[in-house]
């Protein structure tokens, strides 16, 4: 059975910064992942790092637009932990091989990114992600001696002893179907976020809630889950990203009528007020008959107000994309796009190091909520978040791995169960649905009712539907019965975690009877300082969700009404 001091769930940005970090402070390491670890989601992240690394910027003014950006549901002490810590990542990238753009001077180059009071994104064109996922695992093979890699695993659920510590994973080899336990003195989940809830979604088909849900499902709470960022420019039809960088260049939005529609929404940042703002624009628009392409389903992207040798540089990506898939040169005409679903600000409730409630589980990134996004992100911030909070998770985990010895524990029990749940799936006869039609429900469900605007009819609605997917999901029959990436398999069981998170975050939704950065509820439309300035967290009683409530951490800066 192998064992280590550090097992992480995850091998996205957050996952190789947590075992980097371990790795860096003596812990033997394991990751494990469901893909090789450069396919991960982090390497679609396109547009670019926060740091306030330029002379004139402070990390002060950092924090505080982050806090404004979250609405003020952001937990202040986190977010001065990472807008503090942040230049010294970025610089830290920098010196081990991230090619970040550098202006005429030789300087690391910064762009506009939204409801940030001045430029401080760093990037690497529109690749950010793919470049740093790239360097960490070049440097992660330094370490290939003591960070041990499972690559193409499914984790099928945490393994806790009698005291209800957290001691390791069971796990199912894609490539051949056997399935394994996995001791573990401490486990990081760093497995994303649930995108795929959603349909469309800027989110890889890997995004389906793993983490969110095996926590759940052990007894850790979540927190903020009603918290679900539509991003303002993905591709009409499709949902591909087109990343905010277009928008920090200068690209325009347009309505059918040619009109800078942001000027009546966001006067002082117009394009790149927070995505929150932006969305909820870009859907007036097209709900009061303002919207372009087919239906009025649609909104302008025009980039080429943006010069076009900067364009084929900086924005380079996106040209590929608006040709390949919209066949457009954006350098010559205006794109369609939309809102989009592109992140979950919720996650496992977890402290400003990443322990969870649950002694020896941890986790970093989109799958966590520290929370420093509240209500919602600032693009550029998520990168940051997943190398701050990994990094730290790493150091925490591995610290606390000196005074422990390898757990011993009787995994039997727990790998017959999970082996058991397995063939019941296999062994299902046809004649229900299939696993992709309740899949794809369960998307266009949360896209009608959990999406940038809300109400108490849509949500109930939305819940009742979840909960009859959930029965049928139980039924659903598959066509392979082999062993060998048996990808049918994976897909119903991760549409298990799929339908808890969308439950998790449908309920949080009609708990909170306000408008609050993602959350805008038509029948609610003010934010409540006076009721809702307070998490919702939702944690596993028996079969179904239970609410509770957690105060929201102020430092500095106090509640104010938020303008653009």
């Amino acid at each position: 059975m192998p064992a280590h001091d550090v097992l992480i769930i995850g091998a996205g940005l957050a996952g190789q910064r947590a075992a980097l970090a371990a790795a860096e402070a003596g812990a033997s390491v394991a990751i494990m992942s469901k893909v090789h670890p450069v396919r991960s989601h982090s390497v679609a992240a396109a547009g670019g790092i926060n740091a306030a690394i330029s002379l004139a910027d402070d990390w002060h003014s950092h924090a505080y637009d982050t806090v404004k950006g979250s609405d003020f549901l952001g937990d202040q002490d986190a977010i001065e932990i990472m807008c503090s810590q942040a230049p010294a990542e970025v610089m830290h990238l920098e010196h081990i091989g991230v090619t970040f753009h550098r202006n005429d001077d030789g300087e690391l180059d910064l762009r506009a990114f939204g409801g940030a009071s001045m430029k401080r994104t760093a990037y690497v064109a529109d690749i950010t992600g793919q470049a740093l996922l790239h360097v960490l695992y070049e440097q992660l093979m330094k370490h290939h001696e003591t960070v041990a890699r499972y690559e193409e695993w499914l984790t099928t659920s945490l393994l806790r002893d009698e005291s209800g510590a957290c001691v390791g994973v069971v796990a199912r080899d894609v490539r051949s179907g056997r399935m394994e336990a996995f001791t573990a003195k401490n486990v990081i989940l760093a497995c994303g976020g649930a995108g795929q809830c959603y349909k469309p979604t800027t989110n890889g088909l890997i995004v389906t809630g793993d983490g969110i849900s095996l926590a759940y499902r052990a007894g850790a709470p979540l927190m903020d889950m009603e918290m679900v960022q539509y991003h303002p420019t993905t591709l009409l039809g499709s949902g591909i990203l087109i990343t905010e960088g277009a928008r920090g260049e200068g690209a325009h939005l347009l309505n059918k009528n040619g009109e800078r529609f942001m000027e009546k929404m966001a006067p002082n940042k117009m394009e790149l007020a927070s995505r929150d703002v932006v969305s909820r624009a870009e859907q007036i628009e097209i709900d009061e008959g303002r919207g372009v392409g087919p239906d009025g389903q649609g909104i302008y992207l025009d980039v080429t107000v943006v010069p076009r040798k900067r364009t084929l540089e900086a924005l380079r990506e996106i040209v590929n994309l608006g040709r390949d898939f919209a066949g457009v040169d954006i350098t010559r005409e205006p794109i369609l796009i939309r809102p989009g679903q592109h992140y979950i600000m919720g996650g496992v409730k977890t402290d400003v190091w990443g322990q969870t409630s649950i002694e020896g589980l941890y986790a970093a990134g989109e799958v966590a909520c520290v929370s420093v996004h509240g209500g919602n992100r600032l693009g550029a911030n998520s990168l940051l978040d997943t190398l701050i909070f990994g990094r730290r998770s790493g150091e925490h985990a591995a610290e606390r791995s000196k005074h422990l010895r390898l757990p011993e524990v009787d995994t039997r029990a727990q790998l017959e169960h999970d082996a058991g749940v397995i063939d019941s799936i296999i062994a299902r006869e046809h004649g229900g649905r299939r696993i992709s039609e309740i899949k794809d429900e369960l998307g266009v469900t949360m896209n009608n009712y959990a999406a940038v605007f809300r109400d108490e009819a849509g949500l109930q609605t939305a819940l009742e539907i979840i909960g009859r997917l959930r029965e049928e999901s139980e039924k659903a029959w598959i066509d392979d019965r082999g062993t060998v990436f048996n990808q049918d398999v994976l897909g119903a069981l991760e549409l298990g975690f799929m339908i808890d998170c969308a439950e998790a975050t449908v309920v949080g939704a009609i708990e909170r009877k306000e408008s609050r950065g993602a959350q805008f509820r038509t029948d609610y439309p003010e934010r409540n300082d006076s009721e809702w300035l307070k998490h919702i967290d939702i944690s596993l009683n028996g079969a179904g969700p239970e609410i509770t409530f957690s105060p929201v951490t102020i430092t500095e800066w106090q509640p104010e009404e938020r303008k653009y």
